[in-house]
This record gives structure tokens, sequence and C-alpha cells, in this order.
């Protein structure tokens, strides 16, 4: 099975995956194609998204019998020891680091109006 998630794409591409995959929701494609298929299925997805991303998820022989694709996403696959992993990027209100810091109000609501701990 193949799993097709679009967003931010043009119409052209919807209308093209339609041809071999059932859009179960807004854009969101499932359907069974072989590996030749589901291959140039992706080269278009990636000629024709333009600025929009788009994911994949299909069935492969292994332990985790699936793998995944993405195109201009921010959501990553990563392979940790063997097994694939999507990576997102971190939260800046979970580590107010990664992002530079915290605004002057969450500062004020988690501080106090000084901008000290309480």
């Amino acid at each position: 099975m193949t799993v097709i998630i679009l967003t931010a794409c043009p119409p052209g591409l919807r209308g093209h995956l339609t041809q071999w995959l059932f859009e179960i929701s807004a854009g969101v494609y499932v359907g069974y194609v072989s590996t030749r298929v589901r291959d140039r299925l992706w080269a278009r997805v990636i000629d024709m998204a333009g600025a929009g991303r788009a994911l994949m998820v299909f069935q492969v022989r292994g332990e985790q019998r699936l793998s995944f694709l993405a195109h201009d996403h921010h959501w990553i696959p990563v392979d940790v020891d063997g097994v694939t992993l999507m990576r997102r990027p971190a939260d800046p209100m979970v580590n107010p680091a990664v992002s530079g810091g915290w605004s002057k109000a969450a500062k004020r609501r988690r501080f106090g109006r000084r901008g000290r701990p309480a």
C-alpha cells in the first residue's frame, strides 16, 4: 500500500494522483501500485509540487515493513539503528534555547513582571 500526503500543492498534481490512487481526504491519497509506478509518481510529485510539501509512506520488506520519503517537509525521515523515524523540528515552547529564547510576554507569564524567577 502507498500513501501520499500533499500540503499546499497545485490542483494539477492532485488531479494527476487521482489517476492512480484514491483520494480519501483532501490531499491524502492511498492505493496499491507497483514499485515502478510508485517511483514515477514520486518523481512527478517532486516535479509538480512547486512550493508545496509532500510525504509518502510505502510498504517494503524488513522489520519495520514500511518506509518514508519527504519533499520540502519540516519532518524528516531519519534512520536510527535500522528503524526509520520521523524527526520533527524542535518546539520552541518546550525548549526555548532552540528558538533563541522566550518572548517578552512568555517571560512575564513564566517568571513574573520583572522577567526574573519568582
